[in-house]
């Protein structure tokens, strides 16, 4: 059993027979009253997230999770499939386990977190960024460029972003997948 001291982002808990994931946690000592830890969490099931707050101290129980390196393949429309790096083996997880799907280009290395207890995975974490192509975007104003103004894009996985006005088809750009925003245009 862990306490709150040992909560970090990723950790893995099981609380109401569900298995969470802390996506953020803040440690509060108030000047008055006892200090409490509050979190945000994601279900690795259902991919719904909320906010919980622990008393300090509160036992915890933690899951243990594996990370192994898996290649994305293809999806069928309702599952996503995926192929370990090492041995070959393939998976298929539901959509609802992946952050941000419409970022995922085949052949992309994500890392999937695989419950020890019973083997199996419980969800996807994806690369920090990831390199796409502009297949569709208006051309832009010239002297429109005194503001951040931004146009929306559509990258080769379909994912609709906001670009800065100079990004044209056929450009490479660098997407935060946590986010889903523009970072930077790559130059070739």
């Amino acid at each position: 059993m862990a306490t709150t001291s040992d909560i970090r982002n990723g950790l893995c808990i099981r609380m109401n027979n569900d298995i969470y994931k802390v996506v953020e946690f803040l440690h509060v000592k108030p000047g008055k009253g006892p200090a409490f830890v509050r979190t945000r969490l994601k279900s690795v099931t259902t991919g719904k997230t909320l906010e919980n707050t622990f008393p300090a101290g509160h036992k915890i129980d933690e899951v243990r999770v594996e990370s192994h390196k898996f290649q994305y393949l293809y999806n069928d429309g309702e599952f996503y499939h995926f192929m370990h790096v090492d041995d070959y083996s393939q998976i298929r997880l539901l959509e609802s386990a992946l952050d941000t799907p419409e970022l995922l280009k085949e052949g992309e290395v994500v890392t999937v977190l695989i419950n020890t207890e019973d083997n199996l995975p419980l969800s996807v974490e994806m690369p920090a960024s990831v390199i796409l192509e502009v297949t569709h975007t208006e051309p832009g104003v010239k002297g429109n460029t005194a503001t951040n103004a931004t146009k929306p894009a559509t990258v080769e996985t379909g994912a609709e972003i906001n670009v800065p006005l100079f990004i044209n088809e056929g450009d490479k750009i660098r997407v935060e997948t946590d986010k889903g925003t523009y970072k930077e245009r790559i130059k070739e």
